[in-house]
Protein backbone atom coordinates (compact mmCIF):
# COMPACT_ATOMS: atom_id res chain seq x y z
CA UNK A 1 0.00 0.00 0.00
CA UNK A 2 1.33 3.29 -1.31
CA UNK A 3 0.37 7.08 -0.66
CA UNK A 4 0.18 7.41 -4.05
CA UNK A 5 -2.41 4.72 -4.66
CA UNK A 6 -4.47 6.11 -1.93
CA UNK A 7 -4.52 9.68 -3.79
CA UNK A 8 -5.69 7.75 -6.75
CA UNK A 9 -8.09 6.10 -4.81
CA UNK A 10 -9.43 9.52 -3.67
CA UNK A 11 -9.37 11.27 -6.94
CA UNK A 12 -11.75 8.50 -7.97
CA UNK A 13 -13.99 8.45 -5.32
CA UNK A 14 -14.52 11.96 -6.36
CA UNK A 15 -14.89 12.03 -9.64
CA UNK A 16 -16.54 8.80 -10.01
CA UNK A 17 -14.42 8.24 -13.70
CA UNK A 18 -11.64 6.93 -13.69
CA UNK A 19 -10.39 8.92 -16.83
CA UNK A 20 -11.31 12.11 -15.11
CA UNK A 21 -9.41 10.35 -12.28
CA UNK A 22 -6.42 10.10 -13.90
CA UNK A 23 -6.29 13.67 -15.47
CA UNK A 24 -6.54 15.23 -12.19
CA UNK A 25 -3.22 13.15 -11.17
CA UNK A 26 -1.67 14.23 -14.08
CA UNK A 27 -1.20 10.18 -15.13
CA UNK A 28 -2.45 8.15 -17.66
CA UNK A 29 -5.64 5.83 -17.17
CA UNK A 30 -4.18 2.65 -17.15
CA UNK A 31 -1.76 3.89 -15.12
CA UNK A 32 -4.27 4.98 -12.23
CA UNK A 33 -6.51 2.03 -12.52
CA UNK A 34 -2.98 -0.52 -12.43
CA UNK A 35 -2.42 0.97 -9.03
CA UNK A 36 -6.17 0.53 -7.87
CA UNK A 37 -6.40 -2.74 -8.45
CA UNK A 38 -2.81 -3.66 -7.22
CA UNK A 39 -4.43 -1.96 -3.70
CA UNK A 40 -7.75 -4.12 -4.31
CA UNK A 41 -5.53 -7.19 -4.83
CA UNK A 42 -3.64 -6.55 -1.81
CA UNK A 43 -6.35 -5.83 0.33
CA UNK A 44 -8.34 -8.33 -0.92
CA UNK A 45 -11.86 -6.46 -1.66
CA UNK A 46 -13.41 -4.46 -3.81
CA UNK A 47 -13.24 -0.86 -3.33
CA UNK A 48 -14.59 0.56 -6.08
CA UNK A 49 -18.09 -1.19 -7.87
CA UNK A 50 -17.27 -0.28 -11.50
CA UNK A 51 -20.87 -1.85 -12.42
CA UNK A 52 -22.16 0.98 -11.66
CA UNK A 53 -22.22 4.34 -13.62
CA UNK A 54 -21.18 6.55 -12.60
CA UNK A 55 -18.58 4.48 -10.45
CA UNK A 56 -19.62 3.74 -6.93
CA UNK A 57 -17.86 3.05 -3.52
CA UNK A 58 -18.73 -0.31 -2.02
CA UNK A 59 -19.55 -0.40 1.49
CA UNK A 60 -16.26 -1.13 2.67
CA UNK A 61 -14.62 1.27 -0.11
CA UNK A 62 -16.39 4.00 1.98
CA UNK A 63 -14.36 3.30 5.10
CA UNK A 64 -11.32 3.15 3.03
CA UNK A 65 -11.93 6.13 1.45
CA UNK A 66 -12.40 7.87 4.68
CA UNK A 67 -9.25 6.36 6.68
CA UNK A 68 -7.32 7.22 3.09
CA UNK A 69 -8.37 10.65 3.60
CA UNK A 70 -6.42 10.81 7.09
CA UNK A 71 -3.72 9.21 6.12
CA UNK A 72 -3.53 11.73 3.04
CA UNK A 73 -3.51 14.79 4.87
CA UNK A 74 -1.10 13.42 7.59
CA UNK A 75 1.18 12.89 4.57
CA UNK A 76 0.58 15.99 3.33
CA UNK A 77 1.26 17.80 6.93
CA UNK A 78 4.95 16.57 6.88
CA UNK A 79 5.33 18.33 3.50
CA UNK A 80 3.84 21.66 4.90
CA UNK A 81 5.96 21.25 8.49
CA UNK A 82 9.33 21.30 5.86
CA UNK A 83 7.74 24.35 4.04
CA UNK A 84 7.05 25.90 7.33
CA UNK A 85 10.42 25.56 8.59
CA UNK A 86 11.69 26.88 5.70
CA UNK A 87 9.66 30.06 5.53
CA UNK A 88 8.31 28.82 1.96
CA UNK A 89 5.06 30.65 0.53
CA UNK A 90 4.16 29.25 -2.14
CA UNK A 91 2.38 26.13 -4.34
CA UNK A 92 -1.09 25.37 -5.17
CA UNK A 93 -3.72 26.73 -2.71
CA UNK A 94 -7.41 26.21 -3.64
CA UNK A 95 -9.69 29.05 -2.53
CA UNK A 96 -13.52 29.33 -2.31
CA UNK A 97 -15.59 32.27 -1.67
CA UNK A 98 -19.10 32.99 -1.59
CA UNK A 99 -20.82 35.00 -3.99
CA UNK A 100 -21.76 37.94 -2.15
CA UNK A 101 -17.95 38.37 -1.31
CA UNK A 102 -16.21 37.67 -3.89
CA UNK A 103 -16.73 40.12 -6.71
CA UNK A 104 -16.21 43.16 -4.32
CA UNK A 105 -13.22 41.69 -2.00
CA UNK A 106 -11.34 39.62 -4.85
CA UNK A 107 -10.33 42.86 -7.10
CA UNK A 108 -9.30 44.33 -3.49
CA UNK A 109 -6.55 41.95 -2.65
CA UNK A 110 -5.93 39.59 -5.40
CA UNK A 111 -3.20 41.67 -7.48
CA UNK A 112 -1.53 42.67 -3.69
CA UNK A 113 -1.33 38.62 -2.59
CA UNK A 114 -0.13 37.65 -6.06
CA UNK A 115 2.59 40.50 -6.11
CA UNK A 116 3.86 39.84 -2.53
CA UNK A 117 3.68 36.19 -2.52
CA UNK A 118 4.54 35.06 -6.36
CA UNK A 119 4.81 31.55 -5.65
CA UNK A 120 1.83 30.84 -4.25
CA UNK A 121 -0.62 29.82 -7.11
CA UNK A 122 -4.44 30.62 -5.91
CA UNK A 123 -7.12 28.46 -7.74
CA UNK A 124 -10.29 30.18 -6.79
CA UNK A 125 -13.56 29.03 -7.22
CA UNK A 126 -16.95 30.85 -6.30
CA UNK A 127 -19.05 28.52 -4.23
CA UNK A 128 -21.62 28.62 -1.81
CA UNK A 129 -21.43 27.97 1.88
CA UNK A 130 -22.22 24.45 2.04
CA UNK A 131 -20.78 23.55 -0.98
CA UNK A 132 -17.41 25.06 1.13
CA UNK A 133 -18.17 23.29 4.09
CA UNK A 134 -18.30 19.85 1.53
CA UNK A 135 -15.22 20.98 -0.10
CA UNK A 136 -13.04 21.87 2.62
CA UNK A 137 -14.27 18.65 4.90
CA UNK A 138 -13.45 16.38 1.89
CA UNK A 139 -10.12 18.15 1.21
CA UNK A 140 -11.01 19.47 -1.68
CA UNK A 141 -9.99 23.18 -0.45
CA UNK A 142 -7.43 24.70 1.29
CA UNK A 143 -9.46 27.62 2.69
CA UNK A 144 -12.67 29.58 2.08
CA UNK A 145 -14.20 32.95 2.79
CA UNK A 146 -17.04 33.20 3.98
CA UNK A 147 -19.66 34.83 6.62
CA UNK A 148 -19.44 33.10 10.24
CA UNK A 149 -19.48 32.02 12.53
CA UNK A 150 -20.61 28.35 10.84
CA UNK A 151 -20.39 26.26 13.95
CA UNK A 152 -18.96 23.49 12.53
CA UNK A 153 -16.59 21.19 14.24
CA UNK A 154 -14.84 19.80 11.67
CA UNK A 155 -13.89 23.56 10.52
CA UNK A 156 -11.47 26.58 12.01
CA UNK A 157 -12.29 30.53 11.44
CA UNK A 158 -10.57 33.43 11.89
CA UNK A 159 -12.35 36.72 11.32
CA UNK A 160 -10.59 38.83 9.27
CA UNK A 161 -13.16 41.97 9.26
CA UNK A 162 -17.13 43.15 10.05
CA UNK A 163 -18.80 44.29 7.32
CA UNK A 164 -21.62 46.64 8.12
CA UNK A 165 -25.57 46.20 6.04
CA UNK A 166 -26.55 49.28 4.50
CA UNK A 167 -30.14 50.20 3.18
CA UNK A 168 -31.08 50.89 -0.40
CA UNK A 169 -34.52 52.83 -0.36
CA UNK A 170 -35.68 54.21 -3.33
CA UNK A 171 -36.91 57.46 -3.33
CA UNK A 172 -40.69 56.16 -3.46
CA UNK A 173 -40.34 54.31 -0.30
CA UNK A 174 -41.79 55.53 2.95
CA UNK A 175 -38.45 54.87 4.50
CA UNK A 176 -36.64 57.17 2.02
CA UNK A 177 -37.26 60.66 4.20
CA UNK A 178 -35.26 58.83 6.85
CA UNK A 179 -31.59 60.06 7.29
CA UNK A 180 -30.62 56.74 9.24
CA UNK A 181 -32.80 53.77 10.25
CA UNK A 182 -32.44 51.20 12.99
CA UNK A 183 -32.90 47.34 12.13
CA UNK A 184 -36.27 47.42 13.97
CA UNK A 185 -37.88 49.60 10.60
CA UNK A 186 -37.19 46.82 8.29
CA UNK A 187 -40.33 44.66 7.39
CA UNK A 188 -40.06 41.31 5.62
CA UNK A 189 -42.35 41.37 3.23
CA UNK A 190 -41.54 44.85 1.93
CA UNK A 191 -37.56 43.32 1.60
CA UNK A 192 -36.10 42.20 -1.89
CA UNK A 193 -34.22 38.70 -0.93
CA UNK A 194 -31.66 36.97 -2.63
CA UNK A 195 -32.19 33.39 -3.84
CA UNK A 196 -32.52 31.00 -1.09
CA UNK A 197 -29.23 29.23 -0.55
CA UNK A 198 -27.27 32.54 0.27
CA UNK A 199 -25.73 33.55 3.70
CA UNK A 200 -26.52 37.10 3.39
CA UNK A 201 -30.25 36.09 2.50
CA UNK A 202 -30.20 34.71 6.00
CA UNK A 203 -28.50 37.44 7.62
CA UNK A 204 -31.08 40.30 6.26
CA UNK A 205 -34.07 37.55 7.46
CA UNK A 206 -32.38 37.52 10.78
CA UNK A 207 -32.48 41.39 11.00
CA UNK A 208 -36.08 42.08 10.12
CA UNK A 209 -37.70 42.20 13.77
CA UNK A 210 -41.27 43.17 13.10
CA UNK A 211 -42.54 40.09 10.73
CA UNK A 212 -46.49 40.88 10.79
CA UNK A 213 -49.20 37.59 11.52
CA UNK A 214 -51.83 39.85 9.71
CA UNK A 215 -52.48 36.98 7.54
CA UNK A 216 -52.42 38.89 4.29
CA UNK A 217 -50.67 37.41 1.30
CA UNK A 218 -47.77 39.63 0.26
CA UNK A 219 -45.78 38.89 -3.20
CA UNK A 220 -41.66 38.47 -2.55
CA UNK A 221 -39.26 38.31 -4.98
CA UNK A 222 -35.87 36.87 -4.84
CA UNK A 223 -32.69 37.04 -7.07
CA UNK A 224 -29.55 35.21 -7.50
CA UNK A 225 -27.20 38.63 -7.65
CA UNK A 226 -26.88 41.86 -5.80
CA UNK A 227 -26.94 43.97 -8.73
CA UNK A 228 -30.46 42.67 -9.86
CA UNK A 229 -31.54 43.27 -6.49
CA UNK A 230 -30.97 47.40 -6.99
CA UNK A 231 -32.57 47.31 -10.17
CA UNK A 232 -35.70 45.95 -8.55
CA UNK A 233 -36.05 48.38 -5.84
CA UNK A 234 -35.06 51.07 -8.59
CA UNK A 235 -38.84 49.88 -9.99
CA UNK A 236 -40.65 50.52 -6.86
CA UNK A 237 -40.67 46.55 -5.87
CA UNK A 238 -39.50 47.33 -2.14
CA UNK A 239 -35.88 48.08 -0.58
CA UNK A 240 -32.82 45.72 0.04
CA UNK A 241 -29.87 45.59 2.21
CA UNK A 242 -26.48 45.82 0.92
CA UNK A 243 -23.33 44.47 2.11
CA UNK A 244 -21.16 47.25 2.76
CA UNK A 245 -18.03 46.89 0.31
CA UNK A 246 -20.78 46.52 -2.58
CA UNK A 247 -21.90 50.33 -1.75
CA UNK A 248 -18.49 51.96 -2.77
CA UNK A 249 -18.78 50.85 -6.58
CA UNK A 250 -22.38 52.73 -6.95
CA UNK A 251 -22.59 55.75 -8.88
CA UNK A 252 -23.96 58.92 -8.19
CA UNK A 253 -27.50 58.88 -8.15
CA UNK A 254 -27.64 55.11 -6.68
CA UNK A 255 -26.00 56.35 -3.64
CA UNK A 256 -28.57 58.60 -3.16
CA UNK A 257 -30.52 56.03 -1.94
CA UNK A 258 -28.23 54.17 0.99
CA UNK A 259 -28.74 54.47 4.19
CA UNK A 260 -26.84 53.68 7.24
CA UNK A 261 -28.05 52.15 10.19
CA UNK A 262 -28.05 54.25 13.63
CA UNK A 263 -25.12 52.23 16.23
CA UNK A 264 -24.23 49.65 17.01
CA UNK A 265 -24.31 48.96 13.52
CA UNK A 266 -25.47 45.37 11.96
CA UNK A 267 -23.01 44.08 9.85
CA UNK A 268 -22.16 40.56 8.97
CA UNK A 269 -18.82 38.55 10.06
CA UNK A 270 -16.06 37.31 7.30
CA UNK A 271 -13.28 35.21 8.00
CA UNK A 272 -10.67 32.42 6.72
CA UNK A 273 -12.33 29.10 7.22
CA UNK A 274 -10.21 26.19 6.93
CA UNK A 275 -10.16 22.55 8.11
CA UNK A 276 -8.98 21.82 11.76
CA UNK A 277 -5.96 19.78 10.38
CA UNK A 278 -4.38 23.19 9.82
CA UNK A 279 -2.73 22.11 6.48
CA UNK A 280 -0.89 25.10 4.72
CA UNK A 281 -1.17 27.57 7.65
CA UNK A 282 1.67 30.04 6.33
CA UNK A 283 -0.56 31.23 3.22
CA UNK A 284 -3.46 31.15 5.35
CA UNK A 285 -1.88 34.02 7.49
CA UNK A 286 -0.43 35.43 4.69
CA UNK A 287 -4.21 35.90 2.99
CA UNK A 288 -5.28 37.18 6.26
CA UNK A 289 -2.34 39.47 6.68
CA UNK A 290 -2.58 40.79 2.73
CA UNK A 291 -6.88 41.18 3.38
CA UNK A 292 -6.71 42.58 7.13
CA UNK A 293 -4.52 45.39 5.96
CA UNK A 294 -6.43 46.45 2.64
CA UNK A 295 -9.82 46.00 4.02
CA UNK A 296 -9.01 48.25 7.56
CA UNK A 297 -8.88 51.33 4.97
CA UNK A 298 -12.20 50.56 3.49
CA UNK A 299 -14.45 49.76 6.01
CA UNK A 300 -14.40 53.05 8.28
CA UNK A 301 -17.00 52.22 10.34
CA UNK A 302 -16.88 52.32 14.33
CA UNK A 303 -18.79 50.26 16.78
CA UNK A 304 -19.76 47.85 14.25
CA UNK A 305 -21.23 44.95 15.63
CA UNK A 306 -22.92 41.75 14.56
CA UNK A 307 -26.96 41.95 15.76
CA UNK A 308 -28.02 38.64 14.04
CA UNK A 309 -25.02 36.07 13.39
CA UNK A 310 -25.66 34.39 10.44
CA UNK A 311 -26.08 30.99 10.61
CA UNK A 312 -24.66 29.54 7.76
Amino acid sequence: MTITQLYYVLAVAEHQNFTKAAEKCFVTQPTLSMQIQKLEDQLDVQIFDRSKKPIELTEIGKKIVLQAKNIVNEADRIQDIVDQQKGFIGGEFKLGIIPTIMPTLLPMFLKTFIKRYPKVKLVIEELTTEEIIQRIKDGNLDAAIAATPLENESIKERVIYFEPFVAYIPKHHKLYSESKIDANDLEIEDMLLLEDGHCFRDGIINLCKTLKQSGEEHFQLESGSIEMLIKLANEGLGMTLLPYLHTIDLNDKQKENLRYFNEPTPAREVSLIYNKSELKMQIIEALQGVISGIIRGAIAFQNVQIISPLSK
